[in-house]
């Protein structure tokens, strides 16, 4: 049979006898054309490989007369003797009273004639370790194949309308390196959610109220008093272009931020005018509308070059509305109450190990803080989405605030008992002295300065490629363009591949490498399969007929199996909203198929079936690699 498939490619009447054993396809389906045959698999719901192995173990288990639950299996973690292996035997022992290789001998001998696997092995005191048959490997890689756009993943039964909360800068200043995890976290956890096929909205939620926007007012009023913004008496229509640039924005915040440390009357001045303003004085709601404008402009192209974009762009300002009803309806209920002159929700709980102060709703001053204003935004979102869950991307020592928030809009009825809320607290970006990374002179960074950094030092790499590849023909508008793609990937890679809650040392040196677990590594790798698949296609070749064939070899077949573990890890990266697990296996299989490449003569295979087979493989690492790197936020040059 191994024959067949080696020499013939996948015989389709044997392959639909597999896909039927193993449930991949209808039992009635007819013998159909490879077309055909395609686009059922691809209408089909593909099953997950390690499913269908624990279905074929579990059912050799019960066929042995042992309970369906210890067939599970998993991936071995001795791959120089497996592939798969099932403990089920060991535990089983103790209840069946038996020695655990006993068991195990018993449900290899049940297993021997199953065409799935290669090898079932016993092996004491009671393992039993798996290998997959190389044809049936095959057949579901070429099924993956079919399945265009997804690969086996099946989008969800019942999407869900999820809103994710990232981002978060505060208007009237530059973005910083701190905020660069929230903004490329969240934006691939929205990816990630969209691939599952949700219904997912990002949300930026500016800082845009507060003691801020009135120090901005104070120190313009101060620079330029004849403004029709400070006459109260102005009945006209104020100008439509505001009176400050972004840079002269950025320079009038930290200006009176510092002289307000220095001058209570200056302080006091700007939280008059912070009252006034969010008590509807018209010229400094106008003025607020301009700062707003000017620093979402800027904003906007600043995540863009980062590959960050948001559907909303709402901030604290656009939950002021709903204020006022909020808290009359808290304190109506009667879950507010007067403490300390501040108005507070009690958030503890019996089951609480640790202290949970109150959630502040109202200073003594009648001010709102974060928690009103939070608590306000769930409202809106609320009224206007409906969503089923709410997330949260933000920086994890803000853990407590959350707690308090969900808590208080538990207790208080601001959302739906269904509604789920989420806080996903990211750690610290430092440098390699451990520290929350700055400047070398200590500042902190502005965010474009960062990423032009690494685009310098991409662009110096990529020249030098050339130069020791004898000159690829690349231009310095190409080199440019792609040192910019390469050195995002470095920068989003660099953090991704980090599991999110944890800190970690941002290293330019090491991200920018073209070596190891980064960026630019996994970029290269899907730079060399265009290479190949472009030369393939000048040779005259096409591949449009290819049929996967079984491995000819140890690194074809690995490369295979790491391919079909695709559709699990992307559900699992969904459920655990954790991007570092896509990027754990990008890289895994990166290391398979340059594993596979440099052990394989592809473009230099005389026969054209196998050379197909090969170009088909790559094809769909390719694709997969594409898909992966799209949902982290980055895509690939086309040369490097």
């Amino acid at each position: 049979m191994e024959s067949i498939f080696i020499k013939q490619g996948i015989v389709i009447r044997v392959l639909l006898e597999k896909w039927r054993n193993y449930g991949i396809i209808d039992e009635k389906m007819p013998d159909l054309g490879r077309n055909d045959l395609q686009r059922n698999a691809g209408e089909k719901k593909m099953k997950k490989i390690l499913d269908l192995i624990t279905a074929e173990i579990t059912q050799a288990f019960v066929d042995c007369g042992y309970d369906a639950k210890y067939g599970k299996v998993t991936l071995s973690n001795r791959p120089d003797l497996c592939e798969y292996q099932c403990n089920g035997a060991m535990a089983a022992a103790k209840e069946y009273k038996k020695a655990p290789f006993m068991i195990a001998d018993e449900v290899a001998a049940k297993l021997a004639e199953a065409s799935m696997f290669s090898m079932t092995e016993s092996v004491k005191p009671g393992f039993l370790n798996l290998k997959l048959d190389e044809a049936f490997l095959a057949s579901y890689v070429a099924d993956m194949q079919a399945d265009e756009g997804r690969f086996g993943c099946e989008k969800a039964q019942n999407p869900k309308t999820i809103m994710i909360d990232y981002g978060g800068p505060n208007v009237a200043k530059p973005l910083h390196v701190g905020h660069l995890r929230s903004a490329i976290i969240g934006e691939s956890i929205k990816r990630i959610g969209k691939f599952a096929g949700h219904k997912v909205i990002g949300d930026v939620h500016l800082g845009d109220w507060g003691l801020q926007m009135g120090l901005i007012i104070t120190e313009l009023k101060l620079r330029q008093p004849d403004l029709v913004y400070f006459d109260e008496n102005f009945e006209g229509e104020y100008p439509k272009e505001a009176p400050f640039t972004i840079s002269e924005l950025e320079e009038i915040y930290p200006t009176a931020s510092k002289k307000s440390k220095e001058d209570e009357a200056y302080k006091e001045a700007a939280m008059q005018a912070t009252y006034e303003l969010q008590n509807g004085r018209k010229g400094y709601q106008a003025l607020l509308s301009h700062i707003l404008n000017v620093s979402v402009t800027d904003l906007k192209k600043n995540y863009e070059n980062l590959n960050v974009s948001f559907e909303l762009w709402k901030g604290e300002s656009d939950a002021q509305p709903y204020i006022p009803a909020m808290v009359q309806k808290m304190k109506d209920d009667g879950f507010a109450y007067v403490s300390d002159g501040a108005l507070v929700v009690d958030v503890k709980e019996d089951t609480d190990t640790k202290e949970i102060p109150p959630c502040m709703i109202l200073k003594s001053d009648g001010a709102s803080l974060y928690n009103t204003t939070d608590l306000a935004t769930i409202v809106w979102r609320e009224e206007d989405y409906d969503p089923d869950e709410i997330i949260y991307v933000v920086d994890k020592r803000q853990e407590l605030h959350f707690v308090q928030v969900f808590r208080c809009a538990r207790k208080t009825g601001l959302v739906k008992p269904e509604t789920e809320l989420k806080f996903l607290g990211f750690g610290t970006m430092n440098g390699k002295d451990g520290k929350p990374f700055k400047t070398r002179d200590g500042g902190v960074m502005r965010l474009e300065y960062l990423v032009s950094e690494i685009d310098n030092e991409m662009l110096k790499k990529i020249t030098e490629n050339q130069k020791a590849k004898e000159n690829l023909g690349i231009s310095e508008e190409e080199a440019k363009e792609t040192a910019k793609t390469v050195a995002l990937a470095a920068i989003k890679y660099g953090d991704l591949s980090n599991q999110a809650s944890k800190d970690y040392i941002f290293d330019i040196d090491r991200f920018t490498s073209f070596e190891g677990n980064t960026g630019p590594y996994i970029l290269y790798t899907i730079v060399r399969i265009k290479s190949i698949l472009k030369k393939y296609a000048q040779s005259g070749k096409s591949a449009a007929d290819y049929t996967i064939q079984a491995a000819h070899s140890a690194s074809e077949k690995n490369l295979m199996l790491v391919l079909s573990r695709f559709n699990a890890m992307m559900e699992n990266a969904y459920e655990e909203k954790a991007p570092h697990k896509i990027c754990a296996y990008i890289y895994e299989l990166a290391n398979a198929f340059n594993g596979f490449y440099h052990e394989t003569k592809i473009l230099s295979e005389e026969d054209f079936k196998v050379q197909a087979s090969y170009i088909g493989l790559l094809v769909l690492t390719k694709n997969i690699l594409e898909t992966c790197i799209d949902v982290l936020g980055f895509s690939a040059p086309d040369r490097m």
